[in-house]
C-alpha cells in the first residue's frame, strides 16, 4: 500500500470515528441491541423539541432473557428516570414495549427493573431479580400517551405512572432484586415481533439524583 492510499484509509477511519462520537443522544451515552433484537433499532434525538425517538426489534422482554433496543447510560447511587412516552402509529403488536430501564449489564439475562408502557395501554414495573431468573410484574392500565418515572432509593425500585399532568398510580415498590450500584439507566424499546422495528418517543426526560 503506498503512503498516498494509506493517508486516505487513515482519513477515512477517523472520519468514521468522529462521526461515532458526534452521535447526540441527549442525557446518555450509547446505544445498542440487546439479545437477539437486531441491527436496524436505533435512537435520534431532536434537541430543539428535547424529544428521543426510540426504534427497536426483538420478541419481547420476559421470561428468562431480553431482546429490545437500549439508549443508555452509567450511573451509581439512588436515582430517578422520568419521560413522557407515547408510540409512533397505532397499528404495532399490542403488546410492544416502550420503556424506563434501571439494569445490571447489558447481558440478555441480566436482572433488571423498568416502568413498561404498552400498546394496548398495559403499563407494568417488570423486574427480574437474579441473572437468568423469570420475569415478574405489577400492572395498571392507562390508554394513550403516559408521563412514568421510575425512582431506585437503596434496594427499592418503585414506578409511577399516569397520564402527563395527571395524578400517578404507584407500582411496587419492589426490594428483592440483585442490582449493583453501578447500573445502567435508559430508554428501551421493544416491537414484541422479532424481525419488526417499532418507535416510541420520549420527551421531558430527566435523570435526577440527590446531592451529596
Amino acid at each position: 500500500m503506498s503512503l498516498k492510499t494509506f493517508g486516505v484509509v487513515a482519513l477515512s477511519c477517523a472520519l468514521f470515528v468522529s462521526g461515532q462520537q458526534a452521535k447526540n443522544r441527549g442525557i446518555f451515552t450509547d446505544d445498542g441491541p440487546i439479545g437477539n433484537a437486531g441491527t436496524g433499532g436505533g435512537v435520534v434525538f431532536d434537541p430543539a423539541k428535547g424529544e428521543y425517538k426510540v426504534s427497536g426489534a426483538g420478541a419481547d422482554v420476559w421470561g428468562t432473557s431480553d431482546d429490545f433496543h437500549f439508549v443508555w447510560k452509567k450511573l451509581t447511587g439512588n436515582m430517578s428516570l422520568s419521560a413522557d412516552i407515547r408510540w409512533e402509529g397505532t397499528g404495532g403488536f399490542p403488546r410492544r414495549k416502550a420503556m424506563l430501564m434501571i439494569r445490571q449489564s447489558l447481558d440478555a439475562g441480566s436482572p433488571y427493573v423498568d416502568g413498561a408502557f404498552h400498546g394496548n395501554g398495559l403499563n407494568s414495573l417488570q423486574f427480574r431479580g437474579r441473572a437468568g431468573e423469570q420475569t415478574y410484574q405489577v400492572l395498571t392500565q392507562i390508554d394513550g400517551p403516559v408521563h412514568m418515572r421510575i425512582e431506585r432509593v437503596g434496594t427499592r425500585y418503585t414506578v409511577f405512572a399516569g397520564k402527563p399532568g395527571a395524578q400517578p398510580a404507584q407500582l411496587g415498590p419492589v426490594e428483592f432484586i440483585t442490582l449493583g450500584d453501578s447500573v445502567y439507566v435508559g430508554l428501551g424499546v421493544c416491537s414484541h415481533v422479532a424481525g419488526t422495528v417499532d418507535s416510541a418517543f420520549f420527551s421531558n426526560v430527566k435523570i435526577e439524583q440527590p446531592t451529596p
